[in-house]
């Protein structure tokens, strides 16, 4: 229980500043808060293999695709239940989503982590854009189009008190948030995680232990894409829209740049990397206002990404974790 009080206190203060602010009420910020636990979920899933196992992978956006389409394609066919049974439906929609992002993430990681280094990034890259190039000329998923008219989770009457659509949703993410956090947490603790660290550290000394480490890495590999499902299955329920394009290689450079900026093998640092990049960019679009027009946006967001990296470029929390328990930073490994 002790794993799960990072995450979930992080949350309640996130929310507590936001109500404080009277800025729950905004659609706007209700969106970016509800992307802040996709992208939690995103760079958790990956700093299990890039940060903890030690390999790289740039194909992560193919199975956050799967996730979503695979989401949109059954709630758009099947009919949503009303009510708290919702609840269930959706989680069990996204649970599926999961375990098919987990069976492709099986499928691309058994040959391809047999690489090392550049190759096996060269190679999930390709997986990566082979899963989105794919699902552009499959009609039965829309095409280039995509699916519209994703079912949201809804509202929910308590006997006259109305949960809306926002507090809904949120009781969503931050469950699946909490849920990613706890099992790859706890997954570390475990003897399949000293063998995920023992690769990363040397793989040759592991295999010399007696440690499979293709199937280690291959191991790391199913959980992340699963969770990468999970991170699709919100991300298609929180905007109602997915298309091939809203899952291309940016989308996996993002997810690399939350786990080298908050510390490979940091699970608090990859949360607040997370914070950092769905934030900022946000942030930063009020400048037009102040440069007649020119967005500078993203210039001034590489810009200070790169100032970070210089000054820190082991990131910001390198491979420790924030303990509330012991109230000082201790190391992950």
């Amino acid at each position: 229980m002790r794993a799960i009080k990072t995450p979930l206190i992080a949350a309640l203060g996130i929310l507590i500043v936001a109500s404080a602010l009277g800025l729950l009420t905004n659609s706007y910020i209700q969106l970016i808060i509800l992307f802040l636990f996709v992208n939690s979920i995103m760079g958790m899933s990956l700093n299990l293999v890039n940060g903890y196992t030690g390999q790289f992978s740039l194909g992560h956006a193919g199975f956050v695709a799967v996730g979503a389409y695979v989401t949109a394609a059954i709630t758009t066919k099947f009919p949503v239940p009303a009510g708290l049974m919702a609840l269930p439906y959706f989680i069990l929609v996204s649970l599926g989503a999961g375990v098919i992002a987990g069976i492709f993430g099986y499928f691309v990681g058994l040959p391809s982590l047999r690489l090392k280094g550049d190759y096996l990034a060269i190679v999930t890259l390709g997986f990566g854009e082979i899963i989105r190039v794919s699902l552009n000329n499959m009609s039965y998923f829309g095409g280039a189009l995509g699916i519209s008219s994703i079912p949201s989770m809804p509202e929910i009457d308590l006997g006259g008190y109305v949960i809306s659509t926002f507090v809904t949703s949120l009781i969503f993410a931050i469950f699946w948030a909490i849920i990613c956090f706890f099992v790859i947490w706890r997954l570390l603790k475990s003897s399949h995680g000293r063998c995920f660290l023992s690769v990363r550290e040397d793989e040759i000394a592991a295999e010399a232990m007696g440690i499979n480490t293709t199937k280690s890495k291959i191991q790391a590999f199913v959980v992340s894409s699963f969770f990468a499902g999970i991170a699709g299955a919100l991300y298609a329920h929180f905007t109602n829209y997915v298309s091939p394009a809203s899952f291309t290689f940016l989308m996996s450079i993002d997810a690399v740049i939350m786990v080298v900026l908050g510390g490979m093998g940091s699970m608090t640092g990859v949360l607040t990397s997370a914070f950092i990049i769905t934030v900022l960019p946000e942030i930063l679009r009020s400048l037009k206002d102040f440069t007649g027009g020119v967005d500078l946006r993203m210039i001034i967001y590489s810009l200070a990404l790169i100032l970070i990296m210089i000054l820190r470029p082991q990131g910001l929390f390198g491979s420790k974790e924030i303990s509330i328990r012991r109230k000082n930073v201790s190391s992950s490994t």
